[in-house]
């Protein structure tokens, strides 16, 4: 194991990157490489280390850490090729900010416990807000390119810092049925961008449920599609040992082996 304080690897990779952006010698694909076309390979690198740690792999959970590492490596470099900043400008920003906003553990003050240190968190946020000049509305620093559920966790969360939120459960079930019923309504009656529109209000009530119930929705969502996965191959494995195609199949019937297959994985 490399130790904490071994440079070694992190200037190894630093070199590495800077030969690949090399512009004689280096690879024509990064070289071809933007902030932009790289972005979606980042996402995709965190995605995977949310995976290895569901999985509890953590062998691959080093793997993926290297490669979303990597990520930033390459925007650094990009950075740094326009005269912007550097990977060591990344690596102090970030040290600055730890420093700053955990004063209980890096300075004198002190906080009664985890509920009582996330608001100060918030209140440290909302100070860098205004002294940047960034904006001094509360959700104004809430990423627009968060995956949607996550953005809509995110925004309940900090609303909820002022206080407007419900203060049990209940109320934020009983929003979902509201949402639900006016969503029935657009179906029944209104336009496209109305069914659109309530469809959006259902699936944010839903974000805050989970938020209330201590969920992840993207983690519930993601399981739910593994579960639907696995589910569909044991049906697609029925039909196929059956030997007949799909169209033999009309919707009961493939209900039935849907059930089948659920039935089946709920007994393992």
């Amino acid at each position: 194991m490399t130790s904490e304080t071994d440079p070694g690897p992190i200037a190894e990779l630093l070199s590495i990157m800077a030969k690949l952006r090399d512009r004689e010698r280096g690879c024509p694909w990064d070289l071809e490489q933007t902030f932009a076309t790289i972005a979606p390979y980042t996402i995709e690198e965190a995605y995977e280390v949310a995976d290895a740690i569901e999985r509890g792999d953590l062998g691959e959970l080093k793997d993926e850490l290297g490669d979303l590492l990597f990520q930033v490596v390459f925007h650094a470099r990009m950075a740094q090729e326009a005269g912007a900043f550097a990977f060591g400008d990344v690596a102090r920003a970030i040290c600055d900010k730890m420093l700053r906003r955990h004063p209980h553990v890096f300075g004198d003050q002190v906080v009664a416990d985890s509920a009582a240190q996330t608001e100060r968190w918030e209140e440290i946020k909302r100070k860098e807000r205004e002294s940047a000049g960034t904006g001094t509305g509360l959700l104004d620093d809430v990423p627009v390119a968060l995956p949607a559920l996550t953005r809509a966790v995110k925004l309940g969360k900090r609303a909820a810092t002022v206080g407007f939120d419900w203060p049990e459960v209940a109320p934020v079930r009983a929003k979902v049925d509201e949402e639900l019923a006016e969503f029935d309504a657009a179906v029944a009656s209104g336009g496209r961008a109305e069914i659109a529109a309530e469809l959006g209000d259902l699936l944010f009530s839903i974000a805050n449920l989970s938020r209330h119930l201590a969920l992840d929705p993207e983690a519930c969502l993601r399981a739910a599609n593994e579960r639907f996965t696995r589910r569909f191959r044991a049906v697609e494995t029925a039909v196929t040992a059956s030997g007949r195609p799909w169209d033999a199949y009309d919707a009961a019937a493939l209900d039935a082996l849907w059930r089948r297959a659920k039935g089946a994985q709920r007994a393992d």
